[in-house]
């Protein structure tokens, strides 16, 4: 069990993070609902926490990455349409979540195109990201 807490209080973390994606959120929050179950259900309170928490982990980050899917393809999208400068407004059909995007001007990176955005959430909390055109023409969010 004591090698339990340490997971579950970095899961915790994880899932409070302001940088964590819905995916990683979803993964932490799972893992730590999954970790307390199992500690409840199994007889072997240590087992059933590793058990509970790699479950929860794994279904936490395949619901959080379904909702970042559809969030990355507008942001896509309002990389590959938009001008510099002119904002995209989407909301989130799972999530409820109102977000807006506004473009930066195209710049060269190791041979790729990117471009800066501003992402604000529901009208409050902005968040300045990088992403570049990938080989297939798809733009993706740098880490």
């Amino acid at each position: 069990m004591k090698r339990i807490i340490p997971l579950l209080i970095f899961c915790f973390l994880l899932a409070g993070s302001g940088c964590a994606n819905k995916a990683q959120s979803g993964a932490g929050i799972g893992a730590l609902a999954g970790a307390t179950i199992g500690a409840l259900t199994f007889k072997n309170k240590a087992s059933g926490a590793a058990i509970g928490a790699g479950i929860g982990a794994l279904m936490g980050y395949i619901v959080g990455n379904e909702w970042d899917k559809y969030d990355e393809k507008q942001v896509s999208q309002t990389l590959e349409a938009n001008q510099s400068g002119q904002t995209s407004s989407w909301t989130n059909p799972d999530t409820g979540k109102s977000y807006s995007a506004v473009p930066s001007p195209a710049y060269m990176k190791q041979g790729q195109v990117c471009r800066d955005v501003t992402i604000t959430e529901d009208g409050g909390e902005q968040i300045l990201a990088k992403a570049c055109r990938d080989e297939d023409g798809v733009w993706r969010l740098q880490q």
